[in-house]
Protein backbone atom coordinates (compact mmCIF):
# COMPACT_ATOMS: atom_id res chain seq x y z
CA UNK A 1 0.00 0.00 0.00
CA UNK A 2 1.18 3.64 0.25
CA UNK A 3 1.20 5.42 3.59
CA UNK A 4 4.37 6.88 3.04
CA UNK A 5 5.04 9.56 0.63
CA UNK A 6 7.66 12.49 -0.11
CA UNK A 7 7.23 15.77 -2.02
CA UNK A 8 10.87 17.16 -1.82
CA UNK A 9 9.97 20.25 -3.74
CA UNK A 10 8.66 23.84 -2.81
CA UNK A 11 4.82 24.35 -3.09
CA UNK A 12 6.20 26.99 -6.02
CA UNK A 13 8.02 24.44 -7.42
CA UNK A 14 5.25 22.21 -7.65
CA UNK A 15 3.57 24.96 -8.93
CA UNK A 16 5.50 25.67 -11.56
CA UNK A 17 5.53 21.92 -12.68
CA UNK A 18 1.75 22.04 -13.41
CA UNK A 19 1.72 25.54 -14.65
CA UNK A 20 -1.38 25.98 -11.91
CA UNK A 21 -1.61 28.47 -9.57
CA UNK A 22 -2.57 27.80 -5.47
CA UNK A 23 -6.10 28.83 -4.73
CA UNK A 24 -6.84 31.19 -1.94
CA UNK A 25 -4.49 32.01 0.89
CA UNK A 26 -1.75 29.45 2.24
CA UNK A 27 -2.29 27.99 5.35
CA UNK A 28 -0.24 29.31 8.23
CA UNK A 29 1.99 27.08 8.70
CA UNK A 30 2.77 27.08 4.88
CA UNK A 31 4.66 29.09 2.52
CA UNK A 32 5.16 29.09 -1.24
CA UNK A 33 8.94 28.46 -0.34
CA UNK A 34 8.78 25.99 1.78
CA UNK A 35 9.09 22.63 1.02
CA UNK A 36 5.69 20.15 0.88
CA UNK A 37 7.74 17.62 2.59
CA UNK A 38 10.98 15.01 2.59
CA UNK A 39 8.65 12.17 4.24
CA UNK A 40 5.39 12.91 4.69
CA UNK A 41 3.52 9.98 6.71
CA UNK A 42 0.12 9.60 5.95
CA UNK A 43 -0.89 8.34 9.61
CA UNK A 44 -0.33 11.77 10.37
CA UNK A 45 -3.46 12.72 8.04
CA UNK A 46 -1.43 15.68 6.62
CA UNK A 47 -2.53 18.89 4.64
CA UNK A 48 -1.17 18.71 1.32
CA UNK A 49 -1.97 20.01 -2.09
CA UNK A 50 -4.16 18.60 -5.19
CA UNK A 51 -5.93 19.25 -8.13
CA UNK A 52 -9.01 18.42 -7.91
CA UNK A 53 -11.94 18.04 -10.99
CA UNK A 54 -13.96 20.86 -8.86
CA UNK A 55 -11.36 23.07 -10.21
CA UNK A 56 -8.85 21.57 -11.73
CA UNK A 57 -7.00 25.32 -12.92
CA UNK A 58 -5.96 25.61 -9.22
CA UNK A 59 -4.34 24.23 -6.21
CA UNK A 60 -6.42 23.27 -3.21
CA UNK A 61 -5.02 21.69 -0.12
CA UNK A 62 -6.75 18.60 1.43
CA UNK A 63 -6.16 16.31 4.15
CA UNK A 64 -4.82 12.48 3.51
CA UNK A 65 -7.52 10.44 4.76
CA UNK A 66 -10.56 10.82 2.88
CA UNK A 67 -14.06 11.24 4.99
CA UNK A 68 -16.93 10.30 2.58
CA UNK A 69 -19.24 12.93 2.45
CA UNK A 70 -22.62 11.12 4.90
CA UNK A 71 -20.21 10.50 7.97
CA UNK A 72 -22.32 11.19 11.12
CA UNK A 73 -20.02 12.79 13.11
CA UNK A 74 -16.45 13.74 14.28
CA UNK A 75 -16.23 10.28 16.09
CA UNK A 76 -16.75 8.34 12.73
CA UNK A 77 -14.78 10.65 10.92
CA UNK A 78 -11.73 9.89 12.99
CA UNK A 79 -12.17 6.36 12.85
CA UNK A 80 -12.73 5.61 8.87
CA UNK A 81 -9.96 8.17 8.07
CA UNK A 82 -7.72 5.50 9.31
CA UNK A 83 -9.09 3.04 6.31
CA UNK A 84 -9.09 5.62 3.60
CA UNK A 85 -5.71 6.46 3.09
CA UNK A 86 -5.63 4.10 0.52
CA UNK A 87 -7.89 3.25 -2.10
CA UNK A 88 -7.90 -0.26 -3.97
CA UNK A 89 -8.59 0.23 -7.57
CA UNK A 90 -9.97 -3.16 -8.66
CA UNK A 91 -12.65 -2.53 -5.80
CA UNK A 92 -13.57 0.86 -5.96
CA UNK A 93 -16.23 0.86 -7.08
CA UNK A 94 -17.95 -1.40 -4.50
CA UNK A 95 -16.77 0.12 -1.35
CA UNK A 96 -19.23 2.53 -0.01
CA UNK A 97 -16.26 5.56 0.57
CA UNK A 98 -15.14 5.61 -2.95
CA UNK A 99 -17.97 4.54 -5.02
CA UNK A 100 -19.20 8.06 -5.64
CA UNK A 101 -15.99 10.34 -5.06
CA UNK A 102 -14.42 7.76 -8.31
CA UNK A 103 -16.99 9.15 -10.63
CA UNK A 104 -16.85 12.93 -10.73
CA UNK A 105 -14.46 13.61 -7.62
CA UNK A 106 -11.29 12.25 -9.15
CA UNK A 107 -7.93 14.45 -8.13
CA UNK A 108 -3.80 14.37 -8.99
CA UNK A 109 -2.04 14.00 -5.95
CA UNK A 110 1.89 15.51 -6.71
CA UNK A 111 4.83 13.34 -5.23
CA UNK A 112 8.45 13.26 -5.88
CA UNK A 113 8.85 9.75 -4.54
CA UNK A 114 7.29 7.55 -1.85
CA UNK A 115 8.73 4.92 0.79
CA UNK A 116 7.89 1.04 1.12
CA UNK A 117 9.65 -2.04 2.81
CA UNK A 118 10.67 -5.33 2.31
CA UNK A 119 9.94 -8.04 4.46
CA UNK A 120 13.57 -9.72 4.88
CA UNK A 121 12.46 -12.29 7.55
CA UNK A 122 9.84 -12.14 10.17
CA UNK A 123 11.41 -9.30 12.41
CA UNK A 124 13.24 -7.43 10.08
CA UNK A 125 12.18 -4.92 7.34
CA UNK A 126 14.32 -2.73 4.87
CA UNK A 127 13.03 0.38 3.82
CA UNK A 128 13.39 1.29 0.13
CA UNK A 129 12.91 4.89 -1.43
CA UNK A 130 10.73 4.49 -5.10
CA UNK A 131 10.87 7.49 -7.29
CA UNK A 132 11.02 8.41 -11.50
CA UNK A 133 13.98 7.62 -12.84
CA UNK A 134 14.30 11.39 -13.99
CA UNK A 135 13.18 12.21 -10.37
CA UNK A 136 11.08 14.88 -11.21
CA UNK A 137 7.65 15.27 -10.08
CA UNK A 138 4.75 12.89 -11.04
CA UNK A 139 1.07 12.58 -9.77
CA UNK A 140 -0.65 9.49 -8.28
CA UNK A 141 -4.58 9.50 -9.02
CA UNK A 142 -6.61 9.91 -6.48
CA UNK A 143 -10.84 10.87 -5.09
CA UNK A 144 -11.82 13.27 -2.88
CA UNK A 145 -14.65 14.45 -0.79
CA UNK A 146 -15.70 17.13 1.63
CA UNK A 147 -17.41 16.48 5.33
CA UNK A 148 -19.49 18.59 7.10
CA UNK A 149 -18.87 18.39 10.53
CA UNK A 150 -22.88 18.86 12.29
CA UNK A 151 -21.63 19.83 15.42
CA UNK A 152 -19.32 23.03 14.23
CA UNK A 153 -20.02 23.51 10.41
CA UNK A 154 -16.23 22.97 9.76
CA UNK A 155 -15.70 21.67 6.21
CA UNK A 156 -13.34 19.10 5.84
CA UNK A 157 -11.67 18.87 2.17
CA UNK A 158 -10.18 14.93 2.24
CA UNK A 159 -8.24 12.71 -0.21
CA UNK A 160 -7.97 9.19 -1.11
CA UNK A 161 -4.51 7.64 -2.96
CA UNK A 162 -5.14 4.67 -5.21
CA UNK A 163 -3.25 1.72 -5.58
CA UNK A 164 -2.22 -0.70 -8.28
CA UNK A 165 -1.02 -4.35 -8.65
CA UNK A 166 2.65 -4.06 -8.26
CA UNK A 167 5.01 -4.26 -11.37
CA UNK A 168 7.81 -6.23 -11.20
CA UNK A 169 10.08 -3.69 -9.09
CA UNK A 170 7.83 -3.02 -6.62
CA UNK A 171 7.11 -7.00 -6.34
CA UNK A 172 10.51 -7.83 -5.10
CA UNK A 173 10.44 -4.72 -2.63
CA UNK A 174 6.60 -4.91 -1.68
CA UNK A 175 6.88 -8.62 -1.38
CA UNK A 176 3.93 -9.08 1.37
CA UNK A 177 0.91 -7.01 -0.46
CA UNK A 178 2.74 -6.41 -3.63
CA UNK A 179 0.75 -2.90 -4.22
CA UNK A 180 1.70 0.46 -5.32
CA UNK A 181 0.23 3.47 -6.10
CA UNK A 182 -1.67 4.12 -9.53
CA UNK A 183 0.66 6.55 -11.12
CA UNK A 184 -0.37 8.34 -14.29
CA UNK A 185 1.57 8.64 -17.50
CA UNK A 186 1.57 12.67 -18.05
CA UNK A 187 -0.66 12.18 -20.65
CA UNK A 188 -3.38 10.72 -18.44
CA UNK A 189 -3.70 13.45 -15.85
CA UNK A 190 -6.22 15.79 -17.91
CA UNK A 191 -8.17 12.10 -18.86
CA UNK A 192 -8.04 11.70 -15.26
CA UNK A 193 -9.77 15.11 -14.48
CA UNK A 194 -12.30 14.98 -17.25
CA UNK A 195 -15.44 15.24 -16.49
CA UNK A 196 -16.98 13.47 -19.41
CA UNK A 197 -14.68 10.43 -19.20
CA UNK A 198 -16.67 7.71 -18.01
CA UNK A 199 -14.79 6.46 -14.68
CA UNK A 200 -14.70 2.37 -15.69
CA UNK A 201 -13.59 2.70 -18.88
CA UNK A 202 -10.40 5.22 -17.58
CA UNK A 203 -9.38 2.98 -14.95
CA UNK A 204 -9.46 0.04 -17.63
CA UNK A 205 -6.85 1.96 -20.05
CA UNK A 206 -4.09 2.72 -16.91
CA UNK A 207 -1.88 0.01 -16.19
CA UNK A 208 1.17 0.26 -13.44
CA UNK A 209 3.80 2.18 -14.43
CA UNK A 210 6.60 0.21 -16.06
CA UNK A 211 9.56 -0.80 -13.79
CA UNK A 212 12.28 0.56 -16.68
CA UNK A 213 10.50 4.15 -15.88
CA UNK A 214 11.65 3.92 -11.88
CA UNK A 215 14.14 4.35 -9.28
CA UNK A 216 14.49 2.25 -6.19
CA UNK A 217 17.17 2.24 -3.32
CA UNK A 218 17.63 0.91 -0.10
CA UNK A 219 17.84 3.95 2.50
CA UNK A 220 18.45 4.21 6.09
CA UNK A 221 16.00 3.35 8.95
CA UNK A 222 16.00 7.07 10.11
CA UNK A 223 12.49 6.54 8.47
CA UNK A 224 11.02 4.88 11.46
CA UNK A 225 12.15 7.43 13.95
CA UNK A 226 10.63 10.63 15.24
CA UNK A 227 11.90 13.69 13.29
CA UNK A 228 12.20 12.14 10.00
CA UNK A 229 10.80 14.79 7.68
CA UNK A 230 14.28 15.70 6.97
CA UNK A 231 16.77 15.79 3.62
CA UNK A 232 18.78 12.84 4.99
CA UNK A 233 15.91 10.11 5.10
CA UNK A 234 16.20 10.45 1.27
CA UNK A 235 19.92 9.57 1.16
CA UNK A 236 21.08 5.66 -0.17
CA UNK A 237 21.76 3.13 2.77
CA UNK A 238 25.17 1.92 2.72
CA UNK A 239 25.90 -1.29 4.80
CA UNK A 240 29.18 -2.00 6.66
CA UNK A 241 29.95 -4.74 3.54
CA UNK A 242 29.59 -2.55 1.25
CA UNK A 243 32.09 -0.41 2.59
CA UNK A 244 34.23 -3.01 2.65
CA UNK A 245 33.90 -3.67 -1.12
Amino acid sequence: MCYHASVAATFEQVSQHYQKPFEGEFPSFFSPTSIVGYHINGFNFPLLPILSQANSKAFSFASWGLIPSWIKNLDEADKIKVNTLNAKIETIFEKPSFKIPILSQRCLVPMTGFFEWQQLNPKVKQPYFISLKDKNIFSVAGITDSWVNPADKTVYNTFSILTTEANPLMATIHNTKKRMPLILPKEAEVLWLNQTIDASELINTINPLAEENMLAYKISNLIGHKGSNVPQVLLPFVDAQTKLL
